[in-house]
């Protein structure tokens, strides 16, 4: 017998695969970035990836047309959105220059729990009292991680807290576009704005690259583009709420790779505190299938 053709988001396995090869190929750019930050400056990173960034994105949106795709109705905010992506990104990357990967992954897999909170705040989504207490606790998971005011507190993991804060902030603002502008187009001011950004600062931190230099800044480049093509695959073929909990295997690829690669292994606090954080996002995520359930 012949399989149906199946299509729309009713392959889940698929969805799921490809959502996790997305943010282990994600963790792979994190791993590489590190790696290049023990001789380049963040900016002058950032600058090349966002330069690959636009060329593949010019590419997808010259499907559609370029001029229509620069066409936002919102692009007040759709630059707002990409200004604080360029400070989240660049407080991350300088993070991943002293913090093994685990513990700044770890410290950011807060944002989905943060991004609940914004958009309650701002957006007006009802959050029960389960999921705020959900909040408190993943915050306190981040607090065992960070450990401020003991002696192995180290204030460059406040840099990956205002991190995590900014990814959240973005991802709300990023829903706000997302009800007006076509993807083609949020894409295209995301990769615009970005080198424009860095084409600014990069020079004044700018290295000449030895040959190998340029071979991991292309794989960076080539890397986060593939990952964010990647990822909205994966949401073509499942529902978001099947991929959300999937999204926490992202901590998991980075300490990994931070074993392997750097020779980091987490220690106790920072397993735990890992541990409390997902915990509290994987709760938070039940509870909201079950108000889904209830209010249908």
């Amino acid at each position: 017998m012949t399989p149906t053709a199946q299509t729309g988001q009713d392959r889940p396995a698929l969805g799921i695969a490809l959502m996790i090869f997305a943010l282990f190929v994600l963790a792979s750019m994190d791993a590489v970035a590190k790696h290049l930050t023990e001789s380049l400056a963040a900016p002058q990173i950032l600058v090349v990836r966002f330069w690959i960034f636009l060329t593949f994105a010019s590419l997808i949106a010259s499907r559609r047309g370029l001029k229509s795709a620069v066409r936002s109705q919102k692009p007040r905010l759709q630059i707002i959105r990409t200004l604080v992506l360029v400070v989240e990104m660049t407080m991350f990357l300088v993070a991943f220059s002293f913090l093994p990967l685990a513990e700044v992954h770890a410290i950011a897999a807060v944002s989905p729990l943060i991004v609940m909170a914004l958009a309650a705040i701002f957006l007006g989504e009802r959050i029960g009292p389960r999921r705020w207490a959900a909040v408190a606790l993943g915050f306190v998971g981040v607090m065992l991680i960070i450990r401020p005011g003991a002696g192995v507190f180290d204030p460059i993991s406040l840099l990956a807290l205002t991190g995590a804060f900014g990814w959240a902030t973005y991802q709300v603002l990023l829903r706000a576009v997302s009800r007006v502008d076509q993807p083609d187009t949020t894409t295209l001011y995301t990769a615009g704005i970005g080198v424009i950004c860095f084409s600014l600062v990069a020079p004044f931190f700018w290295v000449t690259p030895t040959a190998e230099s340029w071979m991991w800044l292309g794989a960076v480049g080539i890397l986060g583009s593939v990952g964010h093509f990647l990822l909205p695959a994966a949401f073509r073929f499942a529902p978001a709420s099947t991929l959300q909990p999937f999204a926490y295997t992202m901590p998991v690829w980075a300490a990994i790779l931070g074993w392997i690669v750097f020779d980091h292994i987490p220690d106790v606090m920072t397993l735990v505190g890992g541990g409390i954080v997902i915990s509290s996002g994987l709760f938070a995520i039940w509870r909201e299938r079950v108000a889904e359930n209830v209010q249908q």
